[in-house]
């Protein structure tokens, strides 16, 4: 049992990671058309300009991204776990209220994963973590140039 408590970072970091990298994908599929992505009934891709779609799928692309490398983790899972509720609340609701009734289930299940990665952190194999053992007390800028020019 010891054992799986060792791995519960690592897990973390892990989860985070494959969640981010499917919604990245998810938006660049949109976006551009890439991973057989065609969107939509009309099919094809969409601008990001274009509202609402566009704008959520880069908001995919880009908070996948950086939920995938663990940058700015938190506040980029939850900005991305709210366009996917606006999304089933204003595009899935009207076709019923069930997911599995409307097509919503990729929408929850990216809403709620999302949200636990918020939730849960980045996991120590992140570069919030990294960037978090740089500023840890003790430590400053001048002193870590310092130690990087004598090595």
């Amino acid at each position: 049992m010891q054992n799986l408590k060792s791995m519960h970072g690592h897990a973390i970091s892990l989860y985070r990671a494959v969640f981010g990298l499917l919604f990245a994908c998810h938006g660049a599929a949109t976006l551009f058309g890439v991973f057989g992505g065609a969107v939509g009934s009309r099919g094809g891709t969409l601008s990001p300009l274009d509202w609402p779609g566009g704008t959520a799928a880069l908001i995919e692309l880009v908070g996948g991204v950086f939920v995938l490398v663990g940058l700015a983790t938190r506040t980029s899972a939850v900005v991305s776990s709210g366009s996917m509720a606006y999304a089933y609340f204003t595009v899935h609701v009207s076709h019923g209220l069930l997911p599995i009734q409307n097509g919503g289930e990729l929408a929850v299940l990216f809403c709620w994963g999302l949200l636990m990665v918020a939730i849960l952190g980045p996991g120590p194999l992140s570069l919030d973590a990294a960037i978090g053992r740089l500023r840890a007390p003790g430590t400053t800028t001048t002193a870590l140039r310092a130690e990087t020019q004598e090595s």
